[in-house]
């Protein structure tokens, strides 16, 4: 066993900086592509709501200032250039004198832009993994580069962000649905979750008797295993390994954006270069001492986490624990946790578009998101760590009979499809009606289910659905614009 004092983590650091500039990249590829469409100047959710309804010192972001397009595509294209000069290592480029000045000035300057996104993004922002990409670049912020190795303190506050994700989401399981407790959630979880992946079918159809294993494994993992990163080593390293593998399997199975890949960079802290170096055919330097001026600074990084700490730790340890939540406006310290409950019935909105002035069933056809089901007929994609940010709400959507307060968003959405809108219809896998706008649309709602290996093999089908009702009756351009496109209760909604 090595002594804690005497390890070094320069291989470290090299490793975990370059999995967050992916995870950075991939982020700022997302916000590039899909902000606008989705949160920008004419948006479903228009940026310029944000900045009449929000202060800045709420909600800090650079679009409160420069509520433009033009702006958040430079902000965007910018942090993907920044992100791929910390991934091939730009600051070590430096001379040691200005290294770590240089690596503090890029780790900090993508955390900034990353942060005006996610507290302008609303609704299509409000997931657990964009606090968690926040939390985890500020602490990058000060982990210094060059030939000296990386303040301790860091690490460990890194140790303890893996922690709170681990840790919370076991406790919102135990704490939450029933079968959880009862081992039997991964019996629904593949057919059900957000977005199904090409193995999902398969594992679905795995013996319940693997899936009790896969959720006892699941609470060991999430519940026990936590402890161990704060463990001298090889121990902390084997928490760690068991982590890894554990995202693995979950982004295997499933299409959840960037959380797994993020978790199993956050697990690389807990290792150190000779765990590393006796794993890997790498050689690590010798790594001179921390500067005096970032072991500094780390200390008092590390009384600010401890501070910040206070209302996530009592939230986790609650019996009312509430998951993914930031308690501050820079997502500093937050505190995570997911699929606390399992839906056991999944539903699907169907949009569809017609021309005809006195449609049937048959005149209409329907539009084919990315990662959400459409046709039954096809393997649902691999997306993560890519977010598909519509589709993602979709699902939410779709698990309510009509549009609520949090969906207000759809109208505006159906109005873009009517509209033709380019940004609108470059979030989608495929529009029907490329020469000409739809005259009339509606939304459907169904419940999908996977086909048994039987259908399967007898019909060729991925899927089988059954109507359930209809979300937005048929509507037209002009309907949208004679009603208000904020109404809660309005004759748009389906029954």
């Amino acid at each position: 066993m090595v002594v804690w004092g005497q390890e070094s983590y320069w291989l470290v650091r090299f490793l975990f900086q370059r999995g967050l500039a992916v995870i950075y990249v991939v982020a700022f590829l997302v916000a590039a592509r899909q902000f606008r469409p989705l949160v920008g100047e004419d948006g479903l959710l228009p940026l310029g709501e944000f900045v009449e309804r929000t202060s800045f010192v709420d909600r800090p972001s650079l679009f409160h200032v420069a509520p433009d397009d033009r702006v958040v595509g430079a902000a965007a294209w910018t942090g993907v250039v920044l992100a791929l000069c910390a991934f091939v290592g730009v600051p070590y480029w430096f001379p040691e004198s200005y290294a770590v000045a240089a690596s503090m000035l890029l780790w900090a300057t993508m955390w900034a832009l990353y942060l005006s996104f996610v507290n302008a993004g609303q609704l299509f922002y409000g997931f657990g993994w964009e606090s968690m990409l926040l939390e985890t670049g500020f602490l990058a912020v000060f982990l210094g580069a060059g030939a000296s190795g990386p303040p301790v303190i860091i690490l460990w506050l890194l140790k303890w962000v893996l922690f709170r994700n681990l840790f919370g989401a076991g406790l919102i399981k135990m704490r939450g649905d029933d079968c959880w407790r009862e081992l039997t959630c991964l019996d629904y979880h593949y057919e059900t979750q957000p977005i199904p992946n090409p193995v999902s079918w398969y594992a679905h159809h795995l013996p319940d008797r693997f899936h009790r294993l896969e959720v006892l494994g699941n609470h060991i993992v999430e519940l026990a295993v936590p402890f161990l990163y704060f463990a001298p080593q090889p121990y902390a390293a084997i928490g760690g390994g068991a982590t890894i593998f554990f995202q693995l399997w979950l982004m295997v199975t499933g299409n959840f954006s960037w959380l797994n890949a993020l978790s199993a960079v956050q697990a690389v802290a807990t290792f150190s270069d000779g765990v590393l170096t006796s794993l890997l055919p790498v050689a690590a330097p010798t790594a001179a001492p921390t500067p005096v001026p970032l072991r500094a600074i780390s200390v008092l990084v590390g009384l600010l986490v401890l501070g910040l700490s206070i209302r996530p730790a009592r939230n986790m340890l609650s019996s009312s624990q509430v998951m993914n939540t930031s308690f501050d406006p820079f997502s500093l310290v937050n505190t995570y946790g997911a699929f606390g409950s399992i839906t056991q019935d999944r539903y699907q909105l169907v949009v569809e578009g017609t021309h005809a002035e006195f449609p049937t069933d048959d005149d209409w056809t329907a539009y084919e998101f990315a990662g959400q089901p459409v046709r039954t007929d096809e393997r649902p994609p691999q997306w993560a760590p890519y977010h598909l940010r519509l589709d993602w709400q979709l699902w939410f959507a779709a698990m309510r009979p009509r549009p609520g307060p949090r969906q207000r968003w759809v109208i505006r959405f159906l109005e873009r499809l009517l509209e033709g809108d380019t940004a609108t219809l470059s979030l989608l896998r495929r529009n029907p009606f490329s020469d000409d706008p739809p005259d009339r649309i509606r939304v459907l709602r169904y419940r999908y289910r996977f086909t048994t290996p039987e259908e399967r093999a007898e019909t060729g089908q991925w899927w089988v659905r059954e109507r359930v009702g209809t979300y937005v009756h048929p509507v037209s351009l002009s309907d949208i614009h004679s009603r208000s496109r904020t109404a809660v209760r309005s004759p748009l909604a389906g029954n």
